[in-house]
């Protein structure tokens, strides 16, 4: 499992991520920046396109909407100043019901639910890294999708603890825990 290069072993907050180039592509988790650079693999995409595809369509009208990367969620602690947070990532995709949490250049809160399809060089960060701070944030669902394995694990919080993952493979559907009425045929999403 690879993870992912990280800048500098020194602290950063939002502030230093601003001034960073846009042509760069980077994860501040704690205060630790991650680079998000390498180009995702063809399955990588036709995954995203098509799980970001059932998403939207089952949103268009609703409260909830849906969001791809490149597009910032800031994780403030403590009620440090939004300058000063030291979490700053980018899901492959998530479900935001609670707009006050949008402006319109970030998500500022946890999504409601978010998901990452793994390549080489974030599995480890993705899998650990990531499901810790998905978590401690209150994250509801998580999934994380194994383009490769061609399944998916799916993360629900019961209480303030991620339970046991639920994992699906191409043959199933998944019944998406914070919608009553969405099922996510893997089949398509697995389609080749």
């Amino acid at each position: 499992m690879g993870l992912a290069l990280k800048k500098q072993e020194e602290q950063y907050t939002y502030g230093d991520y601003l001034g960073w180039p846009d042509e760069e592509r980077w994860e501040l988790i704690d205060g630790v920046a991650y680079d998000m650079s390498p180009a995702p693999s063809m399955e990588h995409q036709e995954i995203f396109r098509e799980l970001s595809t059932e998403f939207s369509i089952y949103l268009r009208g609703k409260t909830c909407k849906v969001f791809l990367a490149p597009f910032d969620v800031i994780l403030p602690e403590n009620n440090e100043k939004e300058e000063d947070c030291q979490t700053v990532v980018q899901p492959d995709i998530f479900v935001i019901c609670d707009r006050t949490k949008l402006d319109t250049k970030k998500c500022k809160g946890a999504p409601d639910l978010a998901i990452e399809i793994l390549s080489p060089s974030t599995t480890r960060k993705d899998m650990t890294v990531k499901f810790a701070l998905y978590e401690r944030v209150g994250v509801k669902e998580y999934w994380i999708v194994h383009p490769l394995d061609k399944t998916v694990l799916v993360y629900k919080l019961d209480g303030n603890k991620y339970a046991r993952a639920e994992m699906y493979s191409a043959e199933d559907k998944i019944k998406v825990g914070i919608f009553e009425d969405l099922e996510i045929d893997l089949g398509t999403v697995f389609m080749e």
